[in-house]
């Protein structure tokens, strides 16, 4: 079992188990055994974003595979996707993250892929933590020549604007758009708006002054109406809100209204289906999706997939199946046919391809999908004790669902990232949903 590695790699506060420098460098330790082809080292690229401990983490990392002979190659603030393309691109044999996404600044993390771009199956992270543990192997550390050397790698933000650039049609041209670009004072503040005036747009530029502390702070994807406001003021046609690490994109229309990941999906799977692009007919999507995107899709003769929560399993779906496009309702979007994970300005690149062939605006877009009343609360817990453990809770748990009936479903997990329950409750009737909400949140902070 997995310890230190949660849905989406290690995360925590930083400077405080499990992210701390001396499990970083043993991570880079672990990497570097775990990556070696026979009795040669690997090459490991690491990049991050511009939180403040991010360069304890970077530079930890790269000191424990440097211990084990790996050569690292350090990519300064990058998104994620830029990570695993370049880690692909360089012929290296992993890559690794320092980034915690969404989080506030006081928080970090490290997540892995592999040399294919992939982030690490379950299995694999259990190998790696056992390498972590083993003192005696890690013990067994090269000397003189055989130490291994770190590379800055100057031109890597060039090299991934090239390639998100590719990502959109080559006879299509933003030329004519205004834009507004929130990089939530994250890893995208230099690439995100380069892409975007590269291929022609009017950009209007907000996070884009990361200082170490103001990474998502009223900003970015967690905080669209930021955006919102701006796309209003400045009668932009769009605006897009991304996350911290860039992998995520909450877009804005005209009207100054929100788009998450489901409207997204609705609106993309709709165009790629009547450009006979969308592999099987199908997206997949997490159980948090609202079941209007299941019903938006149903109406043109596609189908949706569902997967526990986390862009990891999302992906593993996606390639179990032969699926090509998939996502979640946080923002996450994979279009395999392009990467390898989920790309907040690959994303908004897609979507403006559908508004410029379609000729329709993004509120006309977003209006495909009907979406059910859908309502989230957290409760803090001391410990993630199995619900399977808790009959009292689960009994309530199903007498909700047999109130909401075929219309209606309940979602109520651990989070991947935090000490809190999700819940979540959705169905046609707004006000049923608010009430068994309501009555789960109590019955959680009572029986757990």
């Amino acid at each position: 079992m997995r310890e230190l590695f949660e849905t989406d790699g290690i995360r925590g506060r930083a400077n405080v188990h499990p992210m701390t420098p001396e499990i970083a460098m043993k991570l880079g330790q672990a990497l570097a055994i775990h990556f070696a082809r026979g009795d040669e080292p690997p090459r490991i690229v690491i990049g991050k974003d511009p939180r403040r401990s991010s360069y304890i983490f970077e530079f930890a990392v790269a000191a424990g595979a440097c211990s084990m002979g790996a050569s690292t190659f350090l990519l300064g603030p990058l998104p994620t996707p830029a990570i695993a393309f370049l880690t692909v691109g360089m012929r290296s044999q992993a890559g690794v993250v320092v980034s915690a996404s969404h989080n506030p600044f006081s928080d970090n993390g490290i997540k892995v892929f592999d040399g294919t771009g992939f982030k690490l199956p379950d299995t694999t992270e259990e190998d790696i933590e056992a390498l972590m543990k083993d003192e005696k192997r890690l013990a067994q550390r090269p000397t003189g020549a055989r130490i291994g050397r770190a590379y800055r790698i100057e031109d890597a933000a060039g090299r991934y604007i090239a390639f998100a650039k590719d990502t959109f049609p080559a006879h299509l041209t933003l030329r004519g758009m205004k834009i507004v670009v929130d990089c939530a004072n994250g890893a995208a503040y230099r690439v995100a708006p380069a892409v975007f005036e590269e291929l022609g747009a009017t950009v209007v530029e907000l996070g884009n002054f990361p200082d170490g502390t103001n990474i998502n702070r009223r900003c970015g994807a967690l905080h669209p109406e930021y955006v919102a406001r701006v796309v209003k003021r400045e009668k932009a046609h769009l605006g897009i809100a991304l996350d911290g690490d860039a992998d995520r994109v909450i877009m804005v229309d005209e009207k100054g209204r929100e788009v998450d990941g489901d409207a997204i999906m609705a609106m993309i799977a709709r165009f790629m289906l009547s450009q006979k692009a969308l592999n099987h007919g199908t997206v997949v999507a997490t159980i948090m999706s609202n079941m209007g995107l299941e019903k938006a899709l149903e109406e043109v003769g596609g189908r949706l997939v569902r997967t526990k929560v986390g862009d990891r399993y999302v992906l593993e779906e996606m390639r179990r199946g032969g699926f090509n496009f998939g996502g979640e309702q946080s923002g996450h979007m994979i279009f395999l046919d392009h990467t390898t994970t989920g790309d907040g300005i690959v994303a908004a690149l897609q979507v403006m391809t559908c508004m410029l062939t379609t000729g329709k605006p993004l509120s006309e877009l977003a209006a495909g999908m009907e979406r059910f009343p859908q309502l989230a609360a957290k409760v803090a817990v001391q410990k993630k004790v199995p619900l399977d453990q808790v009959p009292a809770f689960q009994a309530e748990i199903r007498k909700a669902e047999k109130k909401l009936g075929r219309n209606g479903r309940t979602v109520v997990r651990y989070s991947g990232t935090e000490p809190v329950l999700r819940i979540m409750v959705e169905g046609r009737d707004e006000k049923l949903v608010k009430e068994l909400l309501d009555h789960l949140s109590a019955q959680a902070r009572r029986l757990i």
